[in-house]
């Protein structure tokens, strides 16, 4: 059994600081979403909550997949070669370009149809479309700002990432109080406002981004600018083979809360708002983790292209321990406070009751969840993908999604029930990537 160094602790908490506040400013755009539209009504925090969530499937879609500019980025740097790291930025910029209008094209011409095959409540339906067709226009912008975001993280620089997530999310507050509300002279948008501050958000935290690298001396190795974009299929290969396993891994899991979230929009507005306050809750506190788990990536990454075997091992151990222990105290948080959390959303009773109902049922798989989320992060770093992949879609489509969809559509059982199926999945999803990753690091 490996031991955890506090050296390990210390350098890991040192890289993934930037990224928390980063993943806590993109939660926050999701937070101050729900509150704002919230002041419309139950009708427009429904709307918000089941567009977010499709639009959150899309968006982690795309995330996976440049995921894998990380492990690829800190293998290269601890190599030393980081004049090769441009090409793939250039790469993966071309790739997002392509794909980010295309996803806009595609959901301006099948959304309604979407909304109706999968059953939303017609008394929100309409509000949802606004919301995303809306919101989808930032697509190309923020699926660009993750090429830049990756690569930066792949280096171990990860500030400029904060930096420009704290101004989106300044901005998102901002642009909700004007079209929301109809402020400054602007014309009130309600939901479709809502959308519209998110969009121009996603292309000007990408302006900055970008901007960032180019002005920065310390990006001028990198080469990132100063050739064209020329299509290489043998870099968009290995990005594609990397990444799309982590794609389908990390939609695995964001498709079943949003499979679930579009399920109980099913169901009416009071639970799908109950069910969204939950969800904000539970994704501020994902994001601590989630981004322990991508510095993990990095320095098992730069630890093997060190070629040290025995770094990445430690690193790789102290990155599940550090996402379990925090879990654990997030868990404690929960049970003791969920209440006065749920205050700050609202103060509808029927509303808050059901909220309150969900978050002890999370409180159960907060900490299973933070040890899969550490071992897949570890896993990237071995550049280990298709094993964690196909586990994801073990555990969350044929184990927890038939049993949500059993408790909650067959039996019409309350919603807490129906987020069991989380904790089956999630505790599966751990024992399965834990294991994986004893084998890979021969940490046990």
């Amino acid at each position: 059994m490996q031991s955890i160094k506090f050296k390990n602790i210390f350098s890991l908490l040192k890289l993934a600081a930037p990224l928390i506040a980063n993943n806590l400013a993109i939660a926050g755009i999701q937070v101050t979403d729900a509150l704002m539209s919230s002041q419309l009504g139950s009708k427009e925090l429904a709307a918000v909550a089941v567009g977010g969530s499709i639009w959150f499937l899309i968006f982690q879609a795309y995330n996976g997949l440049m995921m894998a500019l990380s492990p690829i980025v800190a293998r290269i740097f601890g190599e030393r070669k980081e004049q090769m790291i441009g090409r793939y930025t250039r790469q993966a910029c071309l790739m997002s370009l392509i794909i980010g209008v295309t996803i806009v094209i595609i959901i301006k011409l099948s959304l309604p149809l979407l909304l109706e095959i999968v059953g939303i409540d017609i008394e929100f339906r309409y509000l949802v479309v606004e919301f995303l067709d809306a919101i989808i226009y930032g697509a190309p912008g923020i699926f660009l700002f993750l090429v830049f975001r990756y690569t930066t993280e792949g280096i171990g620089f990860t500030r400029p990432v904060m930096y420009s997530s704290i101004i989106a999310l300044i901005l998102n507050i901002l642009l909700n109080y004007i079209l929301i509300f109809g402020n400054f002279g602007a014309p009130k948008l309600g939901v479709l406002g809502c959308g519209l501050a998110s969009a121009i958000s996603m292309w000007l935290v990408f302006i900055y981004l970008s901007s960032y690298f180019y002005l920065n001396k310390r990006y001028k190795k990198l080469m990132i600018f100063e050739r064209a974009s020329a299509f290489r299929g043998k870099i968009m290969r290995e990005i594609l083979k990397l990444g799309i396993p982590i794609s389908i891994s990390v939609t695995a899991e964001a498709g079943l809360f949003s499979a679930v979230s579009i399920m109980i929009g099913t169901l009416g507005a009071i639970i799908t708002s109950a069910n969204q306050i939950a969800l904000n809750v539970i994704t501020v506190t994902f994001m601590v983790p989630l981004a322990i788990s991508a510095a993990t990536t990095v320095k098992v990454g730069q630890s093997l292209g060190e070629a040290d075997r025995a770094k990445a091992r430690d690193y790789a151990l102290t990155g599940v321990f550090i996402c379990g222990l925090f879990m654990l105290i997030s868990s404690c948080i929960l049970l003791l406070l969920r209440g006065s959390i749920i205050d700050i959303y609202t103060g509808n009773i029927e509303i808050k009751d059901l909220a309150m109902s969900l978050l002890l049922v999370a409180a159960l798989f907060q900490i299973v969840d933070g040890i899969q989320i550490g071992a897949a992060g570890a896993l990237r770093g071995y550049k280990d993908t298709k094993i964690p992949m196909i586990v994801n879609l073990f555990s969350y489509w044929v184990l927890a999604f038939p049993l949500s969809y059993l408790l909650g559509i067959v039996y019409r059982l309350p919603p807490s029930y129906i987020w069991l199926g989380f904790v089956l999945g999630l505790s599966v999803a751990a024992i399965l990537l834990t294991r994986r990753l004893s084998k890979i690091s021969k940490i046990l």
